[in-house]
């Protein structure tokens, strides 16, 4: 076969450093069209994003000459560059270190974006670590709670 494709769909989630509230409604909305730039810039596609004060959701198709970890450090250092710069009074801002990236099939792509969507509404019945550990559950990941937070 002379050409690769791929279909590639993550639904990510990171959060602020120590879950600090620092997103505000002011610019929610410029960050995930800044962080979509990101991403268009690096052959991949941000289909939805949504998010709390203290963390967000991004549904992300991913290119194929990109790995994951690659498109993360892009997305945080970039993103965080940003804020800093386009808004004095957030200078403190930073992400966490850590993310989770769980892989989504082309299928349920309309699911989790909903999902992503209604961020706010879900947080009213349950809170980011609980969510953050029923996403790791559900993927079968394994984790020991002293490090997953920092």
């Amino acid at each position: 076969m002379p050409q690769s494709f791929a279909s590639l769909h993550f639904h990510i989630v990171f959060s602020t450093k120590n879950r600090q509230q620092m997103i505000g409604a002011e610019f929610r909305d410029r960050l995930f069209e800044y962080i979509g730039g990101i991403l268009a810039k690096n052959d991949c596609k941000l289909i939805a994003a949504g998010g709390m004060p203290d963390h967000v959701h991004l549904l992300v198709s991913v290119g194929k000459e990109i790995s994951i970890s690659t498109a993360l450090r892009l997305i945080k250092s970039n993103s965080s560059k940003w804020i800093h710069e386009e808004f004095p009074d957030h200078r403190d801002f930073a992400w966490q270190s850590g993310y989770g990236a769980f892989a989504v099939s082309f299928s349920n792509l309309g699911v989790v974006k909903d999902y992503v969507a209604n961020q706010e509404e879900h947080h009213r019945k349950i809170s980011f670590k609980d969510e953050f550990k029923s996403l790791l559950i559900r993927h079968e990941i394994e984790f020991d709670e002293q490090y997953l937070w920092d």
